[in-house]
């Protein structure tokens, strides 16, 4: 017998070896150009997330150059891009500066430890094969969530484009903080944010999938120098360190930051929820394969990288992504490409960046987190599905509230309870005959169908769980009491559309059947799925209501009751 990986399971951990065997080299200049287009939409991004973070500039650039290394080795997605993102740098804001006591040099050590606790997750959700949970957070959880980090991060940095000191610890506090220091801000610094802003806007429209933010920050960088803007109060970034980061482990231990695994878990939440959503939109497109629990490796190298080059943690996002698809992209040596050019840029270029406007770079954030904000879903979920909507409504509150970790969490949180929830009252559908046929529907929905004399006949929509079978009990109990006294000689149960039941939907039944006996009433069963009829055999409830066979209908039953009684 032999030992150790075959060949499939190596080609499934390292995906490089599926996509390299078939590489053409007309694809070398598309992943090329689509690198350095990349690069050039990191780099303003980058500075500006890492200032959101709380952190030097570079380290930004950092968590691109090394998380997008990391992802080509172990990431299953040919076109996700990896790097800082917005939601992720406002996270650890908010977290690691309770944790570092205003040191910050732990601060930046705190931040990096959280990218080394992300891959660890991720390595621990690998091998649990936890991908499954992330799909507990519904899609209109995400659009609330969405516009809440959008908000908070807008606020966080409207005080850089005004020119004030800003402060206050969630977003009310924020803005009536702003509210008071506006009278002192500086005309030249709104001047300078404003003109970035609308040049954004405007070439986000004329050139979409190019690198504005990189001509704007330039003009910004030559505005700075030629008006001395730094003189006239506008703040500016400052010397950035030239050169490649050091690749060294972590100076804290896990054990000795209390609070860092909680922040890793939101960071990882964050980073699977949106790379798996942005890779299964290009895998569709470029018709491939995903393999969503591999993600876990490859987001898990990817923060694995960062940590070691002390940034902090990354994901894969669906902007950067589509900058290097419309630009050419075939494979992740697109981000081989991409952490080549900034490599680059860090070594000759970061003496430029010193008089980079800090106001140019609010403009920056301020246009790539707009498209989180969507109102245009928020009003769809308003008119089609109310309990949708509310469920959006609970997560944009909670990170607005609470802030983005508390809120990933409290969405998290309210995704299970709305599913839990929703499979707590399931629909009830008491039949009756569609006129002129021998098929049976909702009588609710359709009050023209014909009732059925003497008989009860209801079907449960949804799997029949311990979370929902009491809810089915007394639904059919209730209908029952509405019914003249000994008028109903006959219940019957069709589970045509209860995909699943437990144990405890199965003692319900019993319960159902010994209510119904006491009254001289008859229980049948009927449609039950392979699975379900299998459990009700097993347990002896089959025997108990006479059998349970695939050809038993509810039109069989109601013709013997017909010939029963005449």
């Amino acid at each position: 017998m032999s030992s150790g990986i075959g060949p499939h399971r190596l080609r499934a951990i390292l995906p490089p070896l599926n996509w390299l065997a078939g590489y053409q080299p007309a694809w070398l200049g598309a992943d090329l150009v689509a690198g350095i287009t990349l690069a050039a939409y990191a780099v303003p991004v980058a500075l500006a997330y890492a200032t959101l973070a709380g952190l030097p500039p570079q380290v930004g650039v950092y968590g691109y150059m090394l998380g997008g290394l990391g992802y080509a080795l172990l990431g299953s997605s040919r076109h996700l891009a990896i790097g800082p993102t917005s939601a992720i740098s406002l996270m650890v804001a908010g977290a690691v500066g309770a944790m570092s006591g205003g040191d910050p040099v732990r601060y930046a050590a705190i931040a990096s430890l959280a990218a080394f606790a992300a891959a660890l997750l991720c390595l621990v959700a690998w091998a649990l094969r936890l991908s499954v949970l992330v799909k507990l957070i519904s899609d209109s959880i995400l659009v609330g969530f969405k516009a809440g980090a959008g908000i908070t991060i807008a606020v966080t940095q409207l005080p850089a484009l005004f020119g004030v000191a800003g402060g206050g610890q969630n977003v009310i506090g924020r803005v009536l903080v702003l509210i008071e220091q506006l009278p002192g801000f500086s005309h030249a610094t709104l001047l300078v944010g404003g003109i970035a802003l609308i040049m954004l806007v405007a070439g986000g429209r004329v050139l979409p999938g190019r690198p504005v933010a990189l001509g704007v920050v330039l003009l910004s960088i030559i505005a700075a120098e030629f008006f001395g803007l730094a003189a006239r109060s506008v703040a500016v970034t400052g010397l950035i360190p030239a050169g490649l980061p050091d690749l060294v482990l972590p100076t804290l231990r896990l054990a000795d930051v209390e609070g860092v695994f909680p922040l890793a878990a939101g960071c990882l939440l964050l980073a699977y929820i949106e790379g798996i959503s942005a890779a299964r939109s290009f895998a569709e497109k470029h018709d491939y394969d995903l393999d969503p629990r591999q993600e876990f490796l490859g987001i898990g190298a990817a923060n694995l990288m960062a940590g070691l080059g002390q940034a902090y943690p990354v994901a894969g996002g669906l902007s950067q992504s589509a900058v290097a698809e419309k630009a050419g992209s075939r494979t992740p040596l697109t981000l081989v490409f991409a952490s080549a050019t900034l490599a680059l840029c860090l070594l000759f270029l970061t003496g430029s960046l010193a008089n980079l406007p800090k106001a140019t770079l609010a403009a920056v954030v301020l246009t790539a987190v707009a498209g989180l904000i969507d109102l245009r879903e928020l009003r769809r979920l308003w008119r089609v599905n109310r309990p949708d909507f509310a469920a959006a409504a609970v997560a944009l509150a909670g990170v607005l509230l609470f802030g983005i970790l508390q809120g990933i969490l409290l969405a998290a949180l309210a995704s299970v309870l709305i599913m839990l929830l929703q499979m707590s009252r399931p629909h009830v559908a008491f039949l009756g005959r569609i006129p002129g046929t021998g098929r049976y529907s909702d009588m609710t929905r359709h009050p023209e169908n014909t009732p059925l004399p003497g008989v009860i006949a209801f079907r449960p929509e949804g799997a029949l769980l311990y979370v929902n079978a009491e809810a089915v009990l007394e639904a059919v109990l209730d209908r029952l009491a509405m019914q003249p006294p000994g008028s109903v000689r006959l219940v019957v149960c069709d589970l045509s559309a209860a995909p699943r039941l437990d144990l405890a939907a199965v003692g319900i039944l019993r319960k159902l059947h010994a209510a119904l006996t006491e009254q001289g009433i008859v229980l049948a069963v009927v449609g039950p799925h392979g699975d379900v009829r299998d459990l009700l055999r097993r347990d002896g409830f089959a025997d108990l209501v006479g059998g349970i066979t695939r050809d038993v209908t509810l039109e069989t039953l109601l013709a013997e009751a017909r010939l029963a009684h005449g």
